[in-house]
């Protein structure tokens, strides 16, 4: 049973593969992040219609995006989706933890940290909804935000996509007017006088309204079904969420907004914290209790932008605990009953001999949620093995050129060493 487990691990984690071009990009992207000199930590917002919208947070929002989330929850209701009423309390759902962290509390939290104002922050996700309204309070927080169009040029994405037949342009047109006399006849059938006045005419509809995804709801009741433009830039989405996963992943640091959304598949930062936890465990990836936070910002919302110092230490104390143990097993808890891949501990690991085993810890049913790790195969030991003698057989290799470097340059690349370290000597700042 644990080679059937070990090959779904090999398969899930190294079989599956992005494209080589996505690859490629993705690699440049975090080498152009890496030449400012300085780690930099990824963040998910996990603010997606969808997820709102089965969860009920759209008291969350304001204006048309409240409407849009109830919309959608009320076709989940009627697909049978969701077995709960149309209108929640978006903010006892908040309390449950069941809504995503908003941008401005998750600045708040790394400001809390100690990450100072000049911290590369990657905005992963190809979506944000409620559009870069939201991210404004993150921006001013901390100024090195940057995303994909930061990163790359229109042309590295466009050849990303690749060639494309061209679509129709849906050009906004504005309703005829009506001419004078049929004016005049919808006043002639009106119906008998006296007679109220006419209504005012409708409110024009401009073009900075129609224009975007959610312009159907100036004009009508009902989404009408996706155009082909919408169905391309989903398709594109896709490739955009590539990117942001190959660089999540390659972050010193990553903090999801949203997690575990309990619909029962892998989210984006589950998977991205799975595939962290198995390539490095001792990555730094936050796993905050929503819960909790939300709680903490309850005492302090009034004051947010200068809370009490105790505030500040107990936001401390408990993102340390989800780097730690703590937070790896309440992890455990919450994304193992739906799959391994956002948790792939202890499934997809293993220990050598040499090396003393952990205490098991399990939960409430039995089950164990870390420490069980099986030995390594035999053939995975004398690889391991065979790979440091191969690293110390290069290491004397190396050591022996330097000295046989040193034969051939003579007495003049000796003595002019030795004035190089006499100097250094001579000007210590210690003496």
């Amino acid at each position: 049973m644990s080679e059937f487990q070990r090959l779904r691990c090999r398969v899930a984690f190294h079989a599956l593969q992005f494209r080589s071009e996505i690859q490629t990009l993705g690699r440049q992207m975090v080498e152009r992040l890496r030449a400012w000199g300085q780690p930099f930590l990824s963040y998910h917002p996990g603010l997606v219609r969808d997820t709102l919208a089965y969860h009920g947070c759209a008291e969350l929002f304001q204006d048309v995006h409240t409407e849009l989330i109830q919309y959608r929850r009320a076709q989940m209701i009627r697909q049978g989706i969701i077995s709960d009423e149309l209108n929640v309390d978006s903010h006892l759902q908040r309390e449950n933890g069941s809504c995503p962290l908003m941008p401005e509390e998750v600045g708040l939290l790394l400001r809390a940290m100690g990450y100072p104002s000049k911290t590369i922050i990657y905005l992963a996700g190809s979506q944000t909804f409620g559009g870069q309204r939201l991210l404004i309070p993150l921006r001013a927080m901390f100024a090195n935000l940057v995303d994909r169009t930061s990163l790359c040029s229109k042309t590295e994405l466009s050849d990303l996509v690749g060639p494309e037949t061209p679509l129709p342009s849906d050009i906004f047109q504005l309703p005829r007017p009506k001419s004078e006399s049929e004016i005049k006849e919808e006043w002639s059938r009106a119906g008998p006088r006296p007679r109220p006045l006419p209504p005012p005419p409708e409110r024009r509809i401009y073009p900075h309204e129609k224009e975007g995804w959610y312009g159907w709801i100036t004009e009508t009741d009902k989404e009408p079904n996706p155009s082909p433009r919408d169905l391309r830039m989903q398709a594109h989405r896709l490739l955009w969420d590539a990117l942001d996963y190959i660089i999540s992943v390659e972050a010193d640091a990553f903090f999801p907004g949203f997690n575990n959304d309990g619909s029962g598949w892998p989210d984006f930062s589950g998977l991205v914290m799975g595939q962290r936890l198995y390539e490095r465990a001792s990555s730094r990836t936050y796993r905050p209790d929503r819960k909790t936070i939300a709680a903490l910002f309850d005492i302090t919302r009034g004051n947010m932008y200068h809370p009490k110092h105790d505030w500040t230490l107990s936001v401390k104390e408990h993102l340390n605990k989800s780097l730690s143990e703590e937070g790896l097993i309440r992890q455990s808890l919450l994304s193992k009953p739906n799959s391994f891949l956002s948790h792939p501990l202890p499934e997809c690991s293993c220990t050598i001999s040499s090396l003393k085993l952990t205490k098991q810890t399990e939960g409430k049913d039995g089950r164990v949620l870390y420490g069980d790790e099986h030995e390594c195969p035999i053939w995975m030991q004398s690889a391991e093995a065979v790979g440091v003698r191969n690293d110390d057989v290069e290491s004397a290799e190396d050591d022996n050129d330097v000295v046989e470097q040193q034969e051939r340059n003579g007495p003049d690349f000796t003595t002019s060493l030795t004035s190089m370290i006499d100097h250094d000597e001579e000007w210590d700042p210690n003496d």
